[in-house]
């Protein structure tokens, strides 16, 4: 092969990379500009980085690759696959369980847990893998509503308020239950008629090594308990150097890019919520009507995200409450309002898969908005 043609292959390459990571691009290039634009001291960035966050994400990432490449999930979804009777069926129970778990261990551990067996599931049998997934992103939001610890903006205001835990949960309940009927309603309507089909020369097969799963998942739970007591950064540490010297291959197959992605967008979402023309522009508006601080959150949050949305108004406003109902309806919409839909579909590494969540849950925030504030107002 000649030089140019080696040449036009790297170059193609590249381009192809950086449309595949057009998320890492935006938000490097607006960290950039923002650093020339209007530089701030290390200490900053330090804080916008949210280095918990990051290494959280990382421990899950390894356990997570580690419990894939053990080949307990495939195992887990010919269990699963086995005593389901439909595609609605199977689809409403995936659902269910991604909302259900989101209550307990968060909305991104549910989803480090679910999308794969999906994927895994999707891999012998003819259920739609991508809709699912949209559809799990969904009910992570659903779910982890109704929850003080469901999700980082509901553990950030119910610590900030200081109120008890039934209180925040009678508080969210009418939310929760409006966001899970009308996605129940949704998934029962989405997904094709007929039962499943198998692929049995998929399902025959698989290697399963249960020291690395059963490793993985003690590790995978460990992870969560260190998250659980702001550990985070010590518990990823630990299974790194676990996964260093017992199963290097898994780290090597882990989305390395999927963590600059995410400290990309915390620094140039942090340093843009805290531009003195944003802060300005707040002032401008009274967070103490309830509609306000309900219409300001789920705005706020398709531009920066409902978590730094929260962080935004949470001196803003007097209820607590009505800021966490807005941030949660504020994750759906934009792929961007919650960074869980982007884990979602990070995971799950389907075509188009961007294009899908936002056909879905653009009308999706349109529809249960209205309805959300009403019941929440109404009954909360």
């Amino acid at each position: 092969m000649s030089n140019s043609a080696v040449s036009k292959t790297v170059r193609l390459t590249w381009h192809q990379k950086l449309k595949s990571e057009w998320l890492l691009v935006v938000f490097g290039t607006l960290t950039i500009l923002l650093a020339l634009i209007d530089p701030q001291p290390l200490s900053r960035y330090h804080q916008w980085l949210q280095l918990p966050t990051l290494a959280g994400l990382m421990g899950l990432l390894i356990a997570i690759q580690g419990i894939r490449d053990s080949g307990l999930v495939q195992r887990a979804a010919v269990g699963v696959v086995a005593r389901a009777h439909s595609l609605r069926g199977l689809g409403l129970l995936l659902v269910a369980a991604t909302a259900i778990v989101s209550m307990v261990l968060t909305n991104d551990v549910s989803l480090f847990l679910i999308v794969p067996l999906t994927v895994a599931i999707g891999g012998m049998s003819n259920l739609p893998v991508l809709r699912m997934v949209v559809l799990e992103a969904l009910a992570v939001n659903a779910g982890s509503t109704l929850s003080p610890i469901g999700n980082p903006q509901n553990l950030l205001l119910w610590q900030h308020a200081k109120m008890p835990f039934l209180h925040f949960v009678l508080g969210m309940l009418p939310a929760a239950v409006v966001m899970f009927a009308l996605l129940a309603a949704f998934t029962l309507l989405w997904l094709p008629r007929g039962s499943i089909e198998l692929s049995r020369e998929k399902m025959d097969g698989q290697t399963i090594s249960r020291r690395l799963g059963m490793a993985s998942m003690l590790a995978l739970a460990g992870m969560v308990v260190a998250m659980e007591y702001d550990q985070a950064a010590l518990g990823a540490a630990a299974l790194l150097a676990l996964f260093a010297l017992l199963a290097r291959a898994s780290l090597a197959r882990i989305d390395w890019l999927l963590l600059v992605t995410f400290a990309a967008i915390f620094l140039g979402l942090g340093h843009f919520a805290e531009l003195p023309l944003i802060e300005h522009a707040l002032d401008q508006f009274d967070f103490k009507q309830p509609l306000t601080v309900f219409l300001g959150g789920i705005l706020a949050s398709q531009v920066i995200s409902n978590v730094p949305a929260t962080v935004l108004l949470l001196d803003r406003t007097p209820d607590a409450i009505a800021l966490a109902v807005a941030a949660n309806v504020g994750g759906f919409g934009l792929a961007i309002g919650s960074l869980a839909n982007l884990i979602a579909l990070r995971l799950a590494k389907q075509p188009h898969g961007l294009r899908l969540l936002h056909l879905v849950s653009i009308p999706f925030l349109l529809v249960s908005a209205p309805l959300v504030y009403l019941a929440w107002r109404l009954l909360g």
